[in-house]
C-alpha cells in the first residue's frame, strides 16, 4: 500500500488526517494520502507564494527530461499504481505512463524556444527611432485542480509547463486517485526541482477549493473536471486568470459516403478506450440513415469482442469505471434511454463499478443518455437524414469540446468544420486525437475558450511584458 504525506518544500508532512484510497474493482484500500487541515492550507498557500524561483532555461530543460526518462524507466510500475487507484485496464495506463513522458519531453523542448517579438517603430510618421520588444515572465503562484480519469497525465499537463516557465504550483489531485500525483511529485523533487516549486495537498474539499480559488496570493486557477465544479470556480476566483477544461458530448458525424469498416475502427478507437472516461470521448454517433443498419450491426459486432472486467488481466481491453456510483448511474441512463424507445444491441451489464461495452441504437438528442454527459462505455446511434440536420444535432448540445466526421467529400467536410460549435474537429479520427503540444480545449459548458497543450498552457502561465529602446536604424 502507498502512502504519501502533504508535499510541501520538498518535503512529506503527516497530520492525524488520512484519505483512503480505493481500488474500484477490488474495493480495497490501495494507499492513502494525508490530508491538510484549513489552517495548514493556508500556510502553504503563503509560503509557495513567496518563493521565487530562477532556474535557467538550460537548468529546466535538464530536469523535465530527467522526469521523462524515469518515467520511461518506470512504465509497469507506474501504469499498476494509475490501475490500482482508477481501476482503468493495464494497456490503457501503460499508454498514460507513456503519454506523461511526451508532456516533459515537449515542455522541455519548448523551454529552448523564444516567444518574444520585436516591433520597429520607425514606421510611421509618428513613429521614432526605436524598438519594441516583449518578453514573457511567470505569473507567480498557480492552482491547479485535477480530475480522476487520468490519474497522471492530467496533472502533468499543468506542472510540467510550470517548470517549463518558472512558476510555482500548488496541486490538489483528485481525492479518488491522487496517489500518482504525489508519486510525480517527490519524482521531480529527486530530478532536481526545487523546493516549494511544487507542493500537492489534499484537504477538506470545500474548504481546500474555497483556498485555492479565493486566495489573493494565487495569480492563477487552472482547473480540469466537471461544468458545475468549474463554473463554481469560475464565479469565485476573484480578480486572477482562470482556464477551465470541462465536460464535453462529443458527436462523430458518419456520413453516406463513408467507409463504414473505418467509421467502426474510429468509433472503437475514440469511444472504448480509457473506460470511455475521457471528456473528448465520443458520446453521440451521428449516423446517416442509409448506412445506419449496417454500421450498427458492424460495430456490435466489433464491441462484443472487447474484453473486459479485471483491470489487472493483462488481456482485458476495458476495467472498471471510477466507481459503483458512476456504473450505476450510467446503467439507470441507459434503462431510461431504452424506456423512452432506444434500442439495446449490446451490452447494459453492471457488476460493482464494471459496466460493458454497450450500443443503443435509435437513440435521440433528448435522450438522458446523450442530453447528460453519460462519463462511461456508452455507444448511442442517432440517425439522421441530411447533413443540415446531422450538424444541428452536433450542436444541440450545452457542450462544445470536439467534434469528428466521416467523408471523404470535401464540401461536407468543410461545412463540418466551419460549422461545429467545437473547440477541435477531426476529420477520418476520433474527436479524441491530438498530440501533447497542439492546443486542445472547448467552448460553450466545455470551457472559456482557452486552450491548454503545452504551447498555449505556458502562454497562459506567463505574462507579456513590452519595453523599448533607443534604435537608429542604419
Amino acid at each position: 500500500m502507498r502512502e504519501y504525506g502533504s508535499i510541501i518544500g520538498g518535503e512529506e508532512i503527516f497530520t492525524e488526517k488520512w484519505i483512503d484510497v480505493k481500488n474500484p474493482y477490488t474495493g480495497k484500500i490501495v494507499g492513502r494520502v494525508n490530508s491538510l487541515p484549513p489552517a495548514e492550507i493556508e500556510k502553504v498557500v503563503q509560503v509557495t507564494h513567496d518563493t521565487t524561483i530562477t532556474l535557467s532555461r538550460y537548468e529546466r530543460h535538464q530536469i523535465l527530461n530527467k522526469m521523462a526518462d524515469a518515467i520511461d524507466e518506470r512504465v509497469e510500475e507506474i501504469s499498476l499504481m494509475i490501475t490500482d487507484e482508477s481501476g482503468l485496464c493495464l494497456s490503457d495506463t501503460m499508454y498514460e505512463a507513456s503519454r506523461v513522458a511526451d508532456v516533459l519531453r515537449f515542455s522541455a523542448i519548448r523551454t529552448y524556444d523564444d516567444d518574444s517579438q520585436v516591433f520597429p517603430c520607425d514606421i510611421s510618421k509618428n513613429g521614432r527611432k526605436r524598438r519594441i520588444y516583449t518578453t514573457r515572465i511567470p505569473l507567480k503562484l498557480i492552482a491547479c485542480i485535477t480530475p480522476f480519469n487520468h490519474p497522471m497525465n492530467q496533472v502533468v499537463h499543468k506542472i510540467a509547463p510550470a517548470i517549463a516557465t518558472n512558476n510555482t504550483v500548488i496541486l490538489k489531485p483528485a481525492q479518488r486517485t491522487p496517489l500518482s500525483s504525489y508519486y510525480l511529485a517527490k519524482l521531480a523533487l529527486d530530478c532536481g526541482l526545487p523546493p516549494h516549486m511544487l507542493n500537492v495537498i489534499n484537504g477538506p474539499t470545500k474548504e481546500t477549493y474555497d483556498i485555492l480559488v479565493k486566495s489573493e496570493m494565487v495569480s492563477m486557477v487552472s482547473f480540469t473536471g466537471s461544468t458545475e465544479v468549474g463554473k463554481d470556480i469560475a464565479n469565485n476566483c476573484g480578480y486572477k486568470k482562470i482556464v477551465i477544461e470541462l465536460g464535453g458530448s462529443s458527436a462523430l458525424i458518419i456520413c453516406p459516403d463513408a467507409d463504414i469498416d473505418e467509421a467502426v475502427e474510429i468509433t472503437m478507437g475514440g469511444l472504448f478506450k480509457n473506460s470511455a472516461q475521457r471528456c473528448t470521448a465520443i458520446r453521440r454517433l451521428v449516423v446517416h440513415e442509409s448506412i445506419a443498419d449496417e454500421y450498427a450491426a458492424k460495430l456490435t459486432e466489433k464491441a462484443s469482442k472487447l474484453n473486459y472486467g479485471d483491470p489487472y488481466n493483462p488481456n482485458n481491453d476495458m476495467g472498471t469505471v471510477i466507481s459503483e456510483e458512476a456504473a450505476t448511474m450510467m446503467e439507470q441512463r441507459v434503462n431510461a434511454t431504452i424506456a423512452a424507445g432506444a434500442k439495446l444491441l449490446l451490452g447494459n451489464i453492471r457488476q460493482g463499478a464494471v459496466y460493458s461495452p454497450t450500443v443503443l441504437d435509435h437513440v435521440k438528442n433528448e435522450h438522458a443518455v446523450v442530453c447528460e454527459e453519460t462519463f462511461g462505455p456508452v455507444a448511442p446511434i442517432i440517425r439522421y437524414s441530411t447533413l443540415d440536420e446531422a450538424i444541428e444535432i452536433a450542436n444541440d448540445s450545452a457542450y462544445g469540446l470536439s467534434g469528428g466526421v466521416v467523408s471523404n467529400h470535401w464540401p461536407t467536410i468543410q461545412r463540418v468544420i466551419n460549422e461545429l460549435e467545437t473547440g477541435t474537429i477531426n476529420v477520418n479520427e476520433a474527436p479524441s486525437y491530438r498530440l501533447e503540444w497542439t492546443p486542445f480545449g472547448g467552448i460553450k459548458d466545455s470551457g472559456l475558450g482557452y486552450k491548454e497543450g503545452v504551447i498555449e498552457t505556458m502562454k497562459a502561465y506567463t505574462n507579456v511584458k513590452t519595453y523599448s529602446l533607443p534604435w537608429d536604424t542604419p
